[in-house]
């Protein structure tokens, strides 16, 4: 296929977007990053793109939580298509993305979520995990679709639960998995390994 040419939406500090981007500038990954958004100005992930010399834009205000305005996503998707964007991540983007973008973008919307789908689904992952004491969670990259976390998956990591592990030390072990995982994933993409429909 090629170099892919993403577009990187996050809301926190970016730490997934820095593993794509490590990624590709060691060589191990044919893609480049076109543009990262967030819906957060002071997310750390605007600054950590702005270190890398990568255009760079956060969007207005929205008056919901957990989802865009109709126009705002409209937006989104007309900014994404000005720089050209091929694929969309969403690497810690904690809003819900309807139709003008996965319209737009049919089949090319990946998510990196903190657990082995279809268990888990939501927000805080990690403590769902602890919670359900379960003996192992993870991570999942996987296609968005409309319904939450229900997108075909395309990749997983396992994770094991330690004895005396709290929410913040599991989630710290998952994320070491989640950065491994994704630009993983982007690799079999780009190079044809893995075909998606």
């Amino acid at each position: 296929m090629g170099v892919l040419r993403l577009g990187v939406l996050g809301s926190g500090n970016g730490s997934n977007f820095v593993a794509i981007q490590r990624a590709i500038k060691e060589g191990k990954l044919p893609a480049k990053v076109e543009v990262v958004v967030s819906d957060d100005p002071s997310a750390g992930i605007l600054t950590q793109s702005r270190s890398f010399g990568l255009p760079t834009i956060a969007l207005p205000p929205s008056r919901y939580k957990t989802r865009l305005e109709k126009e705002l996503e409209s937006h989104l998707v007309e900014l994404l298509q000005q720089h050209q964007v091929e694929w969309v991540i969403l690497a810690g983007f904690m809003r819900v993305v309807k139709s003008p973008l996965l319209q737009a973008f049919p089949n090319r919307v990946l998510n990196i979520h903190p657990s082995l789908l279809p268990e888990f689904k939501g927000l805080e992952a990690w403590k769902q995990a602890l919670t359900a004491r379960v003996e192992e969670t993870g991570c999942t990259v996987h296609l968005v679709n409309d319904h939450v976390d229900s997108g075909k998956i395309l990749g997983q990591t396992r994770v094991p639960l330690l004895p005396g592990d709290t929410p913040e030390s599991l989630h710290a072990r998952i994320q070491v998995a989640e950065h491994r995982l994704l630009p993983e994933i982007l690799r079999q993409i780009a190079t044809g390994e893995m075909k998606i429909d």
